[in-house]
């Protein structure tokens, strides 16, 4: 067990945020912490089989692999991810009895995660404080019984996140369809949701339309709502490479962020000893919630100049033959306000005009967007104001130019693809009905928001996860963990400590996973797994390292198992050869899912292959009126009342997700500290305050609740006038539950309005 100290927010350091990103620090930062937890000989077996095509996909984020790998196919982060899953070290027995469930509430997600592999099946019995070992038959009985036991299978919900594999997501979304429901939650609803939502109503596929490729052909590439340097750095490469090509790079993100400003790349000697390259060509430092407004003035100016040079400027052929919309949108950007423009972006008129001119000059345009876009109020059609502006010069379906949502987890998108979603269409779930001979339910399910109503309302009373951390993830913390926690059963599927191990239900479990870098050997033999990344390319994923405990179980194993437990023979289905061969889950992919006809013989392949996407191949578009839809979106501006600013949550540089690698962001000058809120210097002075000084976060919601953060450090920070940000999970609590994204359900944790006040 690690004997690592929990974060000390009283030894906070804060220094000058970096101006670069990676060389020679991002090496030592990788490579440090992997030697001297895992060794060297360990260390060096795994990083050099990350992302290789005989090797382990990466598990901290979903950028794809160029064709040419390099010898070291990895980032700092990446390295960090694989140190963390990777470690030999382990959770003893007697920690459960020593570490009562009260004294887990009291530990960060850095100090859980630190304590090592979970390596035996544990149950929390009812009125119990303490984890005990239990056997895994008993556990499965467990499960199986409490979930037979239920009135209705609607009182069960099913989260997964994104490090599941598309076997596993498969098997695990065709057993809960066979007990009967579609609650079926994933970390998309708290992510990229808006993104699905807004590209398959306008485009017909709520996927990129780029290629990693592509990116090296784009005349200009716009980076909204996103930070690469810490969440994907291996983007940075890619975006480095665009330079070379002749690419332009504008940033729109109201911080500044070291990866956005210059690249230090550690493979090549100008990173090393040189000044890098310097990525941002214009930087955007725009109001929060002011993206939508950008698009539409923008769009606007293309529309005015094709007035002045008329058929000059939009891809006229492109419009006639593939899209709808394009009077309306017309008009109703003609009375566009350009006051309101301003006010909502907070930007000058030169800035957007530049923005404007860089577009027309460009021939092949990306437009690249994260979470900074998709978890505000109006963040549906935020992007579909980026797909107007893409389909007005036909940058989309031509090589070097499209629509590029970044995915955070390293296979959400393939979950999604698999069937882990509360709404899949009626062509799937017949396609199920045909392969197994059951009667899929076809009443929508809950998605993560909906299920933490339902249990906080008693209408869920077992919540099950395949990975994950729920708790540290959803909005509104204080009431989501009470709904967790009205529970009878709750239970996890993990390889570490997270939070939502410490928030359970009458009874709970964890039971312990092999992690994807480790060895899966099935009856039949060694066994891998495939994933989908951002641009819609499956590849398959081989762990190499010998497990650190003989009783770990693979996701397959453990959902076959859970399945069979569950489902008592009510279905026909063979999950025991599900289990033993991952070939034969393969085999009924191919036959339930388009664009995986024999699937078993591409994956074997080393390349993978890349699916069917027909607005990126053929320029068709799948909607219902078989053309791309231009939209017209009305522009509701954030009001921000005189004392308030708007708050947004990130992560910190060290930090995956929910999981903390350590108190540290080294980009943001931050340092043995977590508890932080950065805001204007303007507007700390304006408000009264001092940077440095300890102040208490309020947000203010219509329903008159008091949520707060105590005792945060007040850091004076480069941000967009009237904007503020604080780390997540830490500050989820601040988001209000029922504030979420219109058309998704997405909490909107980039907008909360939130006022300061001294703390006493």
């Amino acid at each position: 067990m690690s004997s690592v100290d929990d974060i000390d927010e009283d030894k906070i350091e804060v220094g000058k945020p970096r101006e670069w990103a990676a060389g020679v620090p991002g090496v030592t930062h990788a490579l440090g912490p992997a030697f001297r937890q895992m060794g060297v000989p360990r260390s060096l077996k795994a990083l050099t089989a990350m992302n290789q095509r005989d090797g382990f996909d990466c598990m901290s984020c979903a950028w794809p692999d160029p064709d040419r790998r390099k010898t070291f196919e990895f980032c700092e982060n990446g390295a960090k991810a694989v140190t963390w899953e990777a470690t030999p070290i382990r959770i003893p027995a007697e920690f459960w009895a020593e570490n009562p469930i009260s004294e887990l509430l009291t530990k960060s997600e850095y100090w859980l995660g630190m304590q090592g592999r979970l390596v035996q099946p544990v149950h929390k019995p009812a009125g119990s404080e303490h984890y005990r070992p239990i056997t895994w038959d008993d556990a499965f009985k467990l499960i199986g019984d409490t979930l037979r036991g239920l009135d209705s299978p609607d009182q069960a919900t099913f989260y997964t996140s994104g490090r599941t594999s598309n076997e596993a997501a498969f098997l695990y979304q065709l057993f809960v369809r066979a007990l009967g429901t579609n609650n079926l939650p994933d970390c998309s609803n708290m992510c990229h949701e808006s993104t699905s939502h807004a590209m398959a109503e306008t485009v017909g596929i709520g996927k990129s339309t780029v290629t990693y490729a592509d990116f090296a052909r784009a005349d200009l590439i716009i980076i909204m709502g996103q930070n690469p340097g810490s969440n994907h750095p291996r983007m940075l490469t890619a975006l480095e490479e665009a330079k070379e090509a002749g690419a332009a790079i504008v940033a729109v993100n109201p911080l500044l962020e070291a990866g956005l400003m210059r690249y230090k790349n550690p493979q090549k000697v100008r990173g090393v000893v040189g000044a890098g390259t310097v990525m941002a060509d214009q930087y955007l430092q725009i109001r929060l919630g002011g993206d939508m407004a950008l698009m539409q003035a923008l769009s606007r100016r293309v529309l005015d100049a094709e007035a002045t040079r008329p058929g000059t400027v939009l891809d006229h052929a492109f419009l006639r033959e593939n899209c709808v919309g394009l009077e309306e949108l017309r008009e109703h950007l003609a009375h566009q306000d350009d006051g309101a423009v301003l006010a909502a972006t907070g930007l000058r008129a030169a800035e957007i005009d530049e923005l404007a001119d860089r577009y027309l000059r460009a021939d092949r345009v990306i437009i690249t967007w994260a979470m900074g876009i998709t978890q505000h109020k109006k963040a549906v059609p935020t992007i579909r104001e980026i797909i107007n502006l893409l389909l007005l010069r036909g940058n989309i379906g031509k090589p070097g130019a499209g629509a590029s949502p970044i995915r955070g987890h390293s296979n959400v998108q393939g979950d999604r693809t698999m069937g882990i979603w509360e709404k899949m269409p009626p062509a799937f779930l017949d396609a199920l009905e045909r392969e197994f001979g059951f009667d899929p339910p076809r009443v929508d399910g809950l998605d993560s928001v909906d299920s933490i109503r339902a249990m906080r309302d008693g209408l869920v009373t077992v919540w099950i996860a395949l990975g994950g951390n729920l708790v540290g993830a959803i909005s509104d913390t204080v009431v989501a963990e009470a709904a967790i926690q009205k529970t009878v059963l709750s239970v996890q599927i993990s390889t570490k400590l997270n939070r939502s191990h410490a928030v359970v239900g009458d009874q709970a479990l964890i039971l312990p996973t092999l992690g994807r870098t480790e060895i899966d050997l099935q009856a039949t033999g060694p066994q891998f797994v495939s994933v989908e990344d951002t641009v819609s390319a499956v590849h398959s994923s081989t762990g190499l390292l010998p497990p650190v405990s003989d009783q770990l179980l693979s996701e397959v194993a453990i959902v076959s198992r859970l399945a069979r437990a569950a489902l008592d023979g009510t279905a026909s289905i063979d999950w025991a050869g599900f289990e033993s061969d991952y070939d034969i889950i393969r085999d009924h992919i191919s036959h339930v899912i388009p664009g995986f006809a024999d699937f078993n013989q591409r994956i074997h392949q080393q390349e993978g292959f890349s699916l069917p996407h027909a607005p990126r191949d053929l320029r068709t578009f799948p909607t219902p009126s078989g053309k791309a839809l231009l939209t017209v979106n009305e522009l509701e501006p954030l009001e921000r009342p005189p004392g308030r600013l708007l708050l947004q949550t990130l992560r910190s540089h060290d930090q995956f997700n929910t999981t903390i690698y350590s108190p540290n962001d080294r980009y943001r000058g931050i340092k043995n500290g977590r508890q932080v809120i950065f805001v204007n210097p303007e507007d700390v002075a304006e408000l009264g305050l001092i940077s440095g000084m300890l102040v208490d976060v309020h947000s203010e919601f219509s329903d008159n609740v008091d949520r707060v953060l105590r005792r945060f450090r007040l850091v004076a920070y480069p941000s967009a006038r009237g904007c503020a940000a604080a780390y997540f999970p830490e500050a989820n609590v601040l988001v209000p539950l029922d504030s979420t994204a219109e058309g998704s359900n997405t909490p909107v944790s980039k907008a909360v309005l939130v006022r300061l006040e001294p703390s006493r």
